[in-house]
């Protein structure tokens, strides 16, 4: 009676080719009755939402003084020239957030708990301040500042 002797590379080798080809089967006959994750359709007339939040950092001090500071999160985002976008902004931390987005005429608040919903169009290109006018600066827990780039 003759046995049949294997290598470990030999039966290594036949396994992953095995599993290449069971793969590329599935793909091609279950793939053909897949949905379509994102419409093109829909992308073309609907404005790109950008969500946000507010933040805040504590800290406290060796000598018992408290330290905070607000932010914008993210703190930069990019968008296209022309290209028209809607600001959908959490409020998570602190009560009120009055803000303007420097050089256009667009403002809003942000109320904790709430979300506000901003659409945004420059039609210039460069980078525009997003400012909380309650945390401008260091000596009001700030600067609550982001950037908006417009390439």
């Amino acid at each position: 009676m003759p046995f049949l002797v294997l290598k470990r590379s030999t039966v290594i080798f036949a396994l992953v080719l095995l599993a290449a080809v069971v793969s590329a089967a599935g793909w091609f006959f279950l793939g053909k009755d897949s949905l379509s994750v994102f419409s093109q359709d829909k992308a073309a007339t609907a404005p790109r939402e950008i969500h946000m939040v507010t933040g805040e950092f504590k800290a406290t001090l060796p000598d018992g003084k408290e330290l905070e500071a607000y932010r914008w999160d993210p703190g930069t985002i990019f968008i296209k020239e022309g290209e028209e976008v809607v600001l959908k902004i959490s409020g998570i931390n602190g009560m009120e957030h009055p803000f303007i987005i420097e050089g256009t005429d667009i403002k809003g608040i942000v109320k904790k708990g709430g979300e506000t919903s901003v659409p945004v169009k420059i039609d210039k290109e460069g980078i525009y301040r997003l400012v909380c006018l309650t945390h401008p600066d260091r000596d009001s827990n700030g600067p609550m500042i982001g950037y908006i780039v417009v390439d």
